[in-house]
């Protein structure tokens, strides 16, 4: 997908004021059963189409008023991954500023997910 430059000029601002992982890391905490809450932004229709086992769905339009609710603890470690990993960073810098000091944007998204071959479930 091409994005617009003011997008990505908003996101590449947030960029450096969030932690980013990469696919592996989200990869070697499931396969080793780690404590974590793997968060997927992107649009219902995008989760229809498959996702990370395991994850669950928060679209970038309501996650900031839904969060609190399914996750109440601030320190909980939370992995937000997005298409391509752009929403997800906007996702983790908005989660911060409410107060989560655990949350991390997944680089590159499914997409690069898919490119490494990992599963994705309907």
């Amino acid at each position: 997908m091409i994005h617009n430059n003011n997008f990505l000029s908003l996101v590449e601002e947030y960029r450096p004021l969030i932690k980013e992982v990469d696919v592996e890391y989200v990869k070697t905490k499931l396969d080793n059963k780690e404590d974590f809450t793997l968060i997927d932004v992107r649009e219902d229709h995008e989760w229809n189409r498959g996702h990370i086992p395991t994850a669950i769905h928060m679209a970038r339009g309501i996650i900031e008023i839904n969060i609190e609710k399914i996750i109440p603890q601030k320190d909980t470690h939370i992995v937000l991954y997005c298409g391509g990993g752009f929403r997800s960073v906007l996702s983790a810098y908005n989660l911060q500023k409410m107060g989560y000091n655990n949350v991390v944007s997944m680089d590159g998204g499914i997409s690069t997910w898919i490119n490494f071959g990992y599963n994705i479930t309907l």
